[in-house]
């Protein structure tokens, strides 16, 4: 690869934890510091040496970085006041925050999010992986990128490519009952029935609404989506991981309900809920907290 872009300085920053907190699906991990990363209609290779705050990005110039992959990975958000801000709430977030500093919340595409969170529900996350692998390989465009793997990496298919797909080409991607779910999300995205971007300027309520007139997509789906891609920093996406976290660390393991866990996270964590919960993911999941 001809184009490689050094980013230094890069505090409160850590490949490895970003990419594997939950947030996002379609990267391949090489080594303990390096991995492959399809978005934005790219393919790049990332290299973070341990402790290091220098980044490498294979098949991107510096131009690029700054255009698409600042952005993407939040550069600009002070993750060292976020992170200082909620160790101040208690020991266990201060545990988290210290376990996953390097984790920031990815800026990712709307239509992406919508289609790979449906998938997700109920799936082991090698299982959505594979379930992307396989939609975007049948309907997606081939990335010019050269690796010394050979394999191929493709753009996720826009609304209108995914569209064509038929009930039985999707459940051969192996997604299962949610290819209803796809279809009718194609169509109201496609029809515009939906406009993904002008959930931008909602509300975070008013935005849950409009996504969950798609089939398939509930609370849980749409709290995701919202965070992942609209930076809706207020929500606190609550799956069995999460749910049994916060009942471990804030309420003696005694079983609450979702609604009492997201009435308790918008009051405990406010505007820094979705951080919050990012962090205490991570840190459950990985240390195998709460099973």
């Amino acid at each position: 690869m001809k184009n490689v872009a050094i980013v230094e300085q890069l505090e409160y920053f850590n490949i490895g934890q970003i990419l594997e907190s939950g947030q996002v699906f379609r990267f391949e991990k090489i080594n303990d510091h390096t991995y492959i990363l399809i978005a934005k209609g790219k393919c790049i290779k990332i290299t973070q040496l341990p402790e290091s705050t220098t980044l490498m990005i294979y098949n991107s110039t510096l131009g690029e970085f700054e255009e698409i992959w600042r952005p993407y990975f939040d550069i600009d958000t002070d993750y060292g006041h976020i992170a200082r801000t909620l160790v101040q709430k208690d020991s266990h977030m201060a545990n988290a925050v210290a376990f996953g500093k390097g984790i920031r919340l990815l800026k990712q595409d709307p239509w992406e999010m919508l289609i790979s969170f449906i998938i997700s529900q109920n799936k082991a996350i090698p299982h959505i992986q594979q379930c992307i692998a396989n939609i975007t390989e049948r309907y997606g465009q081939k990335i010019d990128y050269e690796e010394e793997n050979k394999k191929s990496y493709y753009t996720f298919p826009t609304p209108q490519e995914l569209a064509v797909a038929t009930e039985e080409e999707l459940r051969a991607c192996k997604v299962g009952f949610r290819a209803p779910y796809i279809m009718d999300a194609c169509q109201k995205v496609v029809s515009g029935e939906i406009v993904l971007n002008d959930l931008f300027n909602m509300s975070s309520q008013e935005a849950k609404e409009e996504l969950m007139k798609i089939k398939g997509v509930g609370p849980k789906v749409s709290d995701c989506i919202l965070l992942f891609a609209y930076g809706k920093m207020d929500l606190f996406p609550t799956d069995v991981w999460i749910k049994r976290v916060i009942e471990g660390m804030y309420f003696e393991g005694k079983e609450i309900s979702l609604k009492a866990i997201q009435t308790f996270a918008r009051e405990y964590f406010a505007d820094l809920a979705g951080y919050a919960q990012q962090y205490l993911f991570y840190y459950g999941r990985e240390n195998n907290l709460y099973k």
